[in-house]
């Protein structure tokens, strides 16, 4: 059985993989922020870590680059929904959710995911890493 790690600052972000990937036969583990999830790294490494990208405290950016050096075999899946703004909550020079997990994929996310994604889609990306650890 495979461990993964999430870290998201949404609760309900959280619990909604956790009981996706639980269902697939996963063992996951939950942290709130990147903080939070380097500390349980140190006391229980994962198989893959999926991360959010908006964060409080240490974002999911700086916690990829940290996972990469600290823990270069874990694989890692960005997710970021934020960032993004319809024509009424437009802002000039906001970062749009491309640009946010466009660094995300050169601080050394494996796959990138923007939400909302499907079950499938997280699926095949959790089974695609699984596989390419295993090569």
């Amino acid at each position: 059985m495979n461990d993964l790690l999430i870290i998201d600052d949404e609760e309900d972000i959280r619990d909604a993989l956790r009981r996706v990937l639980e269902r697939a036969g996963y063992r996951v583990r939950e942290a709130e922020d990147g903080a939070a999830g380097l500390a349980q790294l140190r006391l229980h490494t994962a198989d893959i870590v999926i991360t959010d990208i908006i964060m409080p405290k240490l974002n999911g950016v700086e916690a990829i680059a940290a996972i990469r050096e600290q823990f270069p075999s874990a694989r890692i899946i960005a997710i970021s929904g934020g960032g993004n703004f319809g024509v009424a909550g437009y802002q000039p020079g906001a970062i749009t959710t491309s640009a946010y997990l466009a660094a995300a994929n050169k601080a050394g996310a494996h796959i990138i995911l923007t939400k909302p994604f499907d079950t499938a889609a997280l699926l095949s990306a959790v089974s695609e890493l699984i596989h390419a650890g295993r090569a």
